[in-house]
């Protein structure tokens, strides 16, 4: 078996989750060199794959000037700072496996999309949901013809209160300038599973949406501009407190790992460097006075070819999850993504039927569900020739669901239906 070499670029979280997925696949896949800021996180991966210290640095630009030194870039840092490594590491002849969103524009999906076209090199996002146990469930569900010809979906992203809390509102991805909008930020993985469900185009799309409970005049009386800083009276019955969230050793895993990112050691900080990390980043901050400014509830109302509709609903107003129901001319499917049941109603026998779906033990906050490991696991057989599969979402594909979401954000913003073929045109893409 040929085995593939790959550069990391960008270690934090999710390169770290696919990171644990390729030395799973270690006789495909053998990491070469890693580039990241953040010593702790760049340290973790030369140590997890034994790399060489003379290819690890702080800097992409660093590892992308140097000759082609594997077949693959995993690019996986922050939203703002995907464009300039992609387009370098697909300069340098790199096949990629490129965290989403693509770009913080749809111009710059785009250009990558065509540089990539131009270098005759492959490009794979990861759009992880598609690899989920469940909604792969859902997929063959529909190409089985188990509810007809899909009339319509009505899709549910539950981000969860303290999901959102911590990376939208606190978080990387609280200001649109510095990462992107919601719609894109969040909701590509499911307009990507909206569209890859119905596997037409997208006509039309209107959407409405705005921030309106995590701003300083729903705080508190008597609230702190910072949490860390200084006592609060809603302390007790607050559930955003950053002691709960953040200092407890009993809170959430990924959100100490994130507030103490680049104030520890080692990849999991400790307590005190958690403590560090709140007292001089925006995570010690109060939720109503964090600066966000990226909306807290959206709806997306999108028309596809034939005469199909959808609506895509997001808020963090929920402990968090996804479900979906597509209508359809010979039945109907209801799904939840915490459950291992998927619902299939019969028009012809008036029954319901129960199908199962593979229980993973991976959550949506730490592996995707089984998305992340099943990308990688397909990743090899798409580079090497060897696909057959149904869930690879490549650059061209991508790049179309991605414009929805930008177009969606015009109307929204303008208060206009969109036409998502000529919104595309304008930008030079064919739709």
């Amino acid at each position: 078996m040929k085995k593939l070499s790959v550069i990391i670029v960008g270690a934090g979280g999710r390169a770290h989750d696919y990171s644990q997925h390729i030395k799973k696949y270690s006789d495909r896949f053998t990491v070469v060199g890693v580039a990241d800021p953040i010593s702790a996180y760049r340290n973790d991966l030369r140590d997890m794959f034994n790399i060489p210290e003379e290819n690890c640095f702080s800097d992409y630009r660093e590892i992308l000037a140097l000759p082609k030194m594997a077949d693959i870039a995993l690019i996986a840092t922050m939203d703002d700072m995907h464009i300039e490594p992609a387009l370098m590491a697909i300069n340098k002849g790199y096949d990629l496996l490129l965290e989403k969103p693509i770009a913080q524009s749809a111009e710059d999906c785009i250009e990558i999309c065509h540089a990539a076209k131009a270098k005759g090199v492959k490009v794979l996002v990861c759009h992880v949901l598609r690899y989920t146990p469940f909604y792969n469930a859902v997929k063959k569900a529909v190409m089985d013809g188990l509810i007809g010809d899909v009339v319509s979906v009505i899709a549910v992203e539950g981000v969860g209160n303290l999901h959102h809390s911590h990376s939208y509102v606190r978080g990387d991805w609280k200001n649109e300038k510095a990462s992107n909008p919601m719609l894109l930020a969040k909701c590509c993985h499911d307009l990507d599973i909206i569209q890859w469900l119905l596997d037409k185009p997208c006509d039309k799309v209107s959407s409405f949406g705005s921030l309106t409970y995590f701003k300083p005049e729903n705080a508190p009386a008597g609230a702190p501009l910072r949490c860390i800083d200084t006592d609060c009276p809603a302390r007790e019955t607050c559930c955003y407190d950053v002691n709960k969230l953040y200092v407890a050793e009993d809170g959430p895993a990924f959100m100490r790992r994130i507030a103490g990112r680049g104030f520890g050691k080692h990849y999991i900080p400790t307590t005190e460097e958690v403590l560090k990390g709140l007292r001089n980043t925006n995570f010690g901050a109060c939720v109503y006075h964090a600066g966000n400014d990226v909306v807290d509830h959206q709806v997306v109302n999108m028309t596809f070819e034939g005469g199909v509709t959808a609506t895509l609903t997001m808020n963090p107003f929920n402990e968090g999850g996804r479900y979906i129901r597509l209508f359809g001319t010979k039945g109907e499917l209801y799904a939840n993504a915490a459950d291992t049941e998927i619902t299939v109603y019969s028009f012809e026998t008036g029954a319901k039927t129960i199908l199962s779906v593979e229980k993973t033990e991976e959550s949506i906050m730490g592996g995707h569900g089984g998305g992340d490991g099943g990308i990688v696991y397909e990743l090899y057989q798409y580079l090497v020739g060897e696909y057959n599969g149904y869930c690879a979402a490549d650059i061209d594909i991508s790049v179309r669901n991605h414009i929805i979401g930008f177009a969606a954000e015009k109307a929204r913003r303008e208060n206009t239906v969109e036409d998502v073929r000529e919104f595309a045109a304008q930008l030079g893409f064919a739709y």
